[in-house]
C-alpha cells in the first residue's frame, strides 16, 4: 500500500514521467550530474546589476516546487546562500533561484545543542551534499540535517550528537526582508504563518501559511522573541522583524536619487542581529533515538491547506521514500533530454542547467486547486490543473520559457494560464511578479511574450482567446506599460519620462512585446491585431539613427540627444551598444539599415571581441539578457559558422559545472535555459515564434522527449568543444544548407544529421535563401508600379532634382521611372533609388514628403491600409494631397486621416 500511495501522490503533484526504456538510455540517472552549487559563488567580475554570481541556492526542491527548503548563509546573497561562508543561520521555506534582489527566505528552522537559540553554525564543504530534491550537511559541532521535499511539503530528518540536547528553533517572524509572523506550539507540532515581500525594495506582500509535526512529543517547548531568552510558560508569539538589506531598486519610480546599477553586494552586514523575531524553541529526547525527523508543508491559502497539502504528498511515507520519489521525479524531467558521449563536466553542465531552469515558476496552489489571487481573494484553477507563481518575466521570456514549453507543454500551458489568471485578478500584466502580487520590477511587457512563445511551443491547453483580449487591454495600461500614450503617439519612448526605465531599451522591449502580440493574433485568426501590432513591432527603426548606424534616445521633437554606444542612460541594464542588436525577430531589417551583411559581420566581430564585458563597453554581456539572442544573429548575416564559434565560446567560458560556474544571476533560469539551448545547438531566436537559428550540438548525440509524444533526435558523430563547426546537415534525411529550423520540425520532432569538423565552412548556410526567417511589413516579393490618387494623377518623384529632398508630388501619369514605385518587403516604398521620406521624422500635420535615401528610419515606414489610405506608422498620419489640389507639381503631404479622396491610394 506504501508503494500505491508514494505513486498516486507523485502523479497528483507532477505529470513528468521516466524515459521509456530503450531510447537513448545513454544516461541512466541525470540527476547524478547535477551539481545545485553551481552558482553560489561569484564567477564573473560586479558590474553592478545583481553581483557576479549565480545567486542560486542548493537546496531541496521539486520541479517548479512550492517549497524550497535550503540552508542560508550568514554573508547573504540572493539566492540566501554563499559558497565561501562557512556559516549557516537556518534553513527556510521558500527562495528564489537567481535573482537580482532578495525576497522569500521565510520561516527558517535551526537544530540547536543546548537549552537556549544560537545565531549560526559552522561547517565544512566536505560534511555537505546536495543533488536534487535532496541536502545535508554536518555542522562542525555534529549535528546533521537532511532535507527533502514533495511539490508544496519537506522532510528534514536532524541527527543530533549523543550526551548533549537536543533543540530547535523555528521562527515565524524572519525572512531576508521585513517580515513578520506568528507560531502556535502544540505537543508535537508546530501550525502559524508569516507575512512576507519587498522585493527589489518593492511593496509587494503575501502571507505563507505553514505546519510542522514532528516524530515525538516536545521535551521541553516555549517561545523566543528579538532577546533570544525562551520563556517556557507561553506556547505561542508573534513578532516582526527588521528589513536589514540594503534595497536593491528595479523599478523606475525607484530611480530618483539612486544609481540603480548598483545592487549590493553579498555582505555579512545583512545579517539581522537579532536572533530571533517570532521563534518557537523547542527540544527533543533523543536518548533512545538520535534522530528527529519533521514533516513540514505550506500554503499560501491557509493553515488548513498547508495540512492537506502535507497529508496528500507526504501521508506515512519515510524520508527515504521521498528522497527516493523527488529524485525520480527530477530524472523523469532531466532525462527527457538524453544525451550519449560527451564529458563528465560537459554532462554537469548540461544537467545542472535543466535543473536550474526547471525550479520556477513555482506551483502556487493547494493540492484542492485554491489559491490565493492577485486580487487577495481565494480562487480555484480548474480541475487536473494548478496555479503558477514567481514570473522573473523581464528575464525569461527570452528563453526559459522556450525550454519549458519543449520539454513540458503540459506544465507550461498552465503556466500560461497562471499568468492570465494573475491579470484577471489584478487587472494588469506585471513584469515580475512575486507569490499573489506585482512588484513593477524592470521594463517592457515580457509576459505578453511569455504567453506568446508558449502557444508557439505548442503549450496550447489554455484559453489563448481570453489571454489575447487581456493582451491587447492591457498594452495600453499605465501599470503594465509605462509610457504607452506617448509609445503610441510617436513610435516609440521619448526621454524624459518620470515613470520610464530606459527609454530607448523600453521601446526595443515593447517592439519584442508587439511583435509577440502579432504572432500570437495570427495564430488565433485576429488577423487585424496581427497585422497592427507586426506594423508597432518595426518601431525600432523610430529610433534608428541613419548616421551612426546605432538605436539610440530620442526626444519628444524628434531630435536624438547626444549619444554614445557605451552610455548607460535611457537603457536598462546594459548600453546602446549592447541594446542596438536587440530586435530578434527582424535582423534582415536591421542588418540592412546598419549597410547590409558586409558592414554587420565585422561589426559583430568587434562586438564579441569580449563576452561579458559589462555595460561599459561596447561589447556583448552575456552575463546579463539584453545580449542573449545576439551571437546567433550572425546566422542571418550568411556566416553561420561564426554563430557556431562563439555560442561554443560563451558556453565552455561562462558554463562550468562548479560553484563559480556562473557569470552573473542565473534569473530563475533564464542564463542556465541558455546555456541549454546552446549545447542542443539551437535557439528560439523571435519571441511568439518556435523557428530555432542553429548553432551546432556539443554532444555526440542527443534524444529530446518533449513530453507530448513528440521526440527531436540529434546525430552529431565526432562532436566536441573543439569540433563545433558544421560541415554538412541533413533535416529528416534531407539535405539542407538552411542555418535554422522550422516551426512545423520542433511541433512534429525530427531527427538532425549533422557532420561537424574543427574547421569553419564557410558556405554551409551562408546564401541569403538559407538565413533564418526575418519578420518584416512589406510584401514578398515586392510589387513595382504606379501609384494613382486624386483625378487619376500620378505620385511623382520630381526627377529634376536628383538628390536628398525631391519633391514627391502629383502629376499627370506618364510611365517615367519617377513614377515607377516599389513596394518593398521592408515597408518602405521606393523610386529612383530612394525612399519615400517624411520631412525630418516629422509628425505634425502639413509636413512635407520628399525622396531621400532609403536609411532603415520610421520617417520610411508606410502602411497600406484598406480602403486606400497609406499610413506613416510612426506619425499615424496619412500620405494626403494638400486642399485636394491636383494641380501638377503639388507637393504632398502627410495629415490626419480623415478618409477623403485625398489620402485614397491605388497601389500596384
Amino acid at each position: 500500500m506504501r508503494a500505491l500511495a508514494a505513486t498516486a501522490a507523485l502523479a497528483a503533484a507532477l505529470t513528468f514521467t521516466v524515459i521509456p526504456a530503450g531510447t537513448a538510455a545513454a544516461v541512466t540517472d541525470p540527476a547524478q550530474y547535477v551539481n545545485a552549487f553551481v552558482g553560489t559563488r561569484p564567477g564573473g567580475p560586479d558590474f553592478g546589476n545583481g553581483g557576479g554570481a549565480g545567486m542560486t541556492f542548493p537546496g531541496a526542491d521539486a520541479p517548479f516546487g512550492m517549497l524550497q527548503w535550503s540552508p542560508d548563509t550568514v554573508t547573504h546573497q540572493h539566492g540566501g546562500y554563499t559558497y565561501d561562508d562557512n556559516r549557516i543561520k537556518g534553513f527556510s521555506l521558500t527562495h528564489i533561484s537567481g535573482p537580482g534582489c532578495s525576497d522569500f527566505g521565510n520561516i527558517p528552522f535551526l537544530p540547536t545543542l543546548g537549552s537556549s537559540p544560537v545565531s549560526q553554525y559552522t561547517f565544512n564543504h566536505a560534511n555537505e551534499s546536495a543533488s536534487p530534491g535532496y541536502y545535508a550537511v554536518t555542522f562542525d559541532n555534529g549535528l546533521k540535517t537532511e532535507l527533502t521535499t514533495t511539490q508544496r511539503t519537506g522532510m528534514a530528518r536532524f541527527t543530533y550528537p549523543a550526551g548533549q540536547r537536543a533543540s530547535l528553533s523555528v521562527d515565524a517572524g524572519k525572512a531576508f526582508n521585513a517580515a513578520s509572523g506568528s507560531i502556535t506550539i502544540g505537543t508535537n507540532s508546530l501550525t502559524g504563518f508569516t507575512d512576507g515581500g519587498g522585493f527589489c525594495g518593492a511593496g509587494n506582500r503575501y502571507r505563507i501559511y505553514f505546519t510542522a509535526t514532528f516524530d515525538r512529543p516536545f521535551a521541553t517547548s516555549g517561545v523566543a522573541a528579538a532577546d533570544g531568552k525562551v520563556d517556557t510558560t507561553r506556547k505561542s508569539i508573534s513578532g516582526a522583524s527588521k528589513q536589514t538589506l540594503p534595497a536593491s531598486p528595479k523599478t523606475a519610480q525607484q530611480q530618483s536619487g539612486v544609481d540603480t546599477r548598483k545592487a549590493p553586494a553579498p555582505s555579512e552586514a545583512a545579517a539581522d542581529p537579532a536572533i530571533q523575531a517570532a521563534a518557537a524553541f523547542v527540544s527533543f529526547d533523543t536518548s533512545s533515538n538520535p534522530t528527529v525527523t519533521a514533516r513540514v508543508a505550506i500554503s499560501f491559502v491557509s493553515l488548513a491547506g498547508a495540512q492537506a497539502n502535507l497529508s496528500s504528498e507526504q501521508g506515512s511515507r519515510s524520508f527515504d521514500d521521498v528522497r527516493s520519489s523527488a529524485r525520480g521525479t527530477w530524472n523523469g524531467l532531466l532525462g527527457r533530454v538524453n544525451v550519449t558521449g560527451g564529458t563528465d563536466a560537459q554532462l554537469r553542465t548540461l544537467y545542472t542547467a535543466i535543473y536550474h531552469s526547471f525550479l520556477h515558476p513555482n506551483v502556487f496552489s493547494d493540492v484542492d486547486g485554491r489559491y490565493m489571487g492577485f486580487d487577495n481573494q481565494v480562487h480555484s484553477a480548474a480541475s487536473g490543473h494548478q496555479q503558477y507563481a514567481n514570473y522573473s518575466g523581464w528575464d525569461v521570456y527570452r528563453s526559459q520559457v522556450a525550454l519549458v514549453a519543449l520539454l513540458a507543454p503540459n506544465e507550461a500551458a498552465d503556466i500560461a494560464q497562471s499568468a492570465i489568471n494573475q491579470d484577471t485578478y489584478g487587472g494588469y500584466f506585471d513584469r515580475w511578479t512575486v507569490a499573489n502580487g506585482g512588484t513593477g520590477v524592470m521594463n517592457g511587457d515580457p509576459v505578453t511574450a511569455i504567453i506568446s512563445t508558449m502557444y508557439a511551443f505548442g503549450a496550447t491547453n489554455f484559453n489563448a482567446s481570453d489571454g489575447l483580449k487581456r493582451i491587447v487591454t492591457g498594452v495600453n495600461d499605465v501599470r503594465e506599460r509605462p509610457g504607452w500614450l506617448q509609445y503610441n503617439q510617436f513610435g516609440y519612448v521619448p526621454t524624459g519620462l518620470s515613470d520610464v526605465w530606459g527609454s530607448a531599451a523600453t521601446t526595443l522591449e515593447y517592439t519584442s512585446a508587439d511583435f509577440a502580440i502579432s504572432q500570437l493574433a495570427a495564430r488565433l485568426g485576429d488577423t487585424a491585431n496581427a497585422e497592427y501590432f507586426l506594423r508597432r513591432a518595426q518601431n525600432w527603426r523610430s529610433l534608428f539613427e541613419s548616421g551612426s548606424k546605432y538605436i539610440q534616445p530620442r526626444n519628444t521633437d524628434t531630435t536624438f540627444p547626444g549619444f554614445s554606444p557605451t552610455q548607460q542612460d535611457q537603457y536598462t541594464e546594459g548600453n546602446g551598444g549592447q541594446y542596438t542588436w536587440m530586435v530578434p525577430y527582424n535582423y534582415r531589417g536591421l542588418f540592412d539599415a546598419m549597410g547590409g551583411n558586409a558592414a554587420v559581420t565585422p561589426r559583430l566581430d568587434a562586438f564579441f571581441t569580449d563576452l561579458n564585458a559589462g555595460p561599459d563597453k561596447n561589447n556583448a554581456y552575456l552575463g546579463n539578457e539584453p545580449t542573449l539572442e545576439t551571437p546567433w544573429a550572425y546566422a542571418y548575416a550568411g556566416a553561420p559558422y561564426k554563430t557556431q564559434d562563439i555560442v561554443r565560446r560563451a558556453l565552455t567560458t561562462n558554463f562550468k559545472p562548479l560553484p563559480e560556474g556562473m557569470v552573473g544571476n542565473d534569473d530563475l533560469g533564464e542564463m542556465s535555459s541558455w546555456a541549454v539551448w546552446a549545447i542542443l545547438g539551437m535557439y528560439p531566436e523571435a519571441p511568439g515564434r518556435s523557428e530555432l537559428v542553429l548553432a551546432s550540438p556539443q554532444f555526440p548525440a542527443v534524444t529530446i522527449t518533449r513530453g507530448n509524444g513528440k521526440t527531436i533526435t540529434i546525430n552529431a558523430p565526432g562532436a566536441s568543444d573543439s569540433a563545433k563547426y558544421v560541415q554538412s546537415l541533413k533535416v529528416n534525411g534531407q539535405t539542407s544548407t538552411k542555418a535554422w529550423l522550422p516551426e512545423s520540425f520542433v511541433a512534429n520532432g525530427g531527427t538532425l544529421d549533422y557532420t561537424l569538423g574543427t574547421a569553419p565552412n564557410t558556405s554551409w548556410g551562408a546564401a541569403a535563401a538559407d538565413a533564418p526567417p526575418s519578420f518584416d511589413v512589406g510584401p514578398a516579393p515586392a510589387r513595382t508600379g504606379a501609384v494613382t490618387g486624386l483625378a487619376s494623377k500620378c505620385l511623382d518623384g520630381d526627377p529634376s532634382q536628383s538628390g536628398n529632398g525631391a519633391a514627391v508630388r502629383l502629376w499627370d501619369c506618364n510611365s517615367s521611372a519617377a513614377q515607377q514605385w516599389t513596394l518593398a518587403s521592408d515597408g518602405t516604398v521606393r523610386a529612383l533609388g530612394r525612399c519615400l521620406d517624411v520631412s525630418a521624422s516629422k509628425r505634425d500635420n502639413g509636413t512635407k514628403v520628399q525622396l531621400w535615401d532609403c536609411n532603415g528610419t520610421g520617417a520610411q515606414q508606410w502602411w497600406p491600409k484598406a480602403g486606400g489610405a497609406l499610413v506613416n506608422s510612426p506619425a499615424g498620419k496619412c500620405l494626403d494631397v494638400p486642399n485636394s489640389n491636383t494641380a501638377n507639381g503639388i507637393q504632398l503631404q502627410i495629415y490626419d486621416c480623415n478618409s477623403t479622396g485625398a489620402q485614397i491610394w491605388r497601389l500596384p
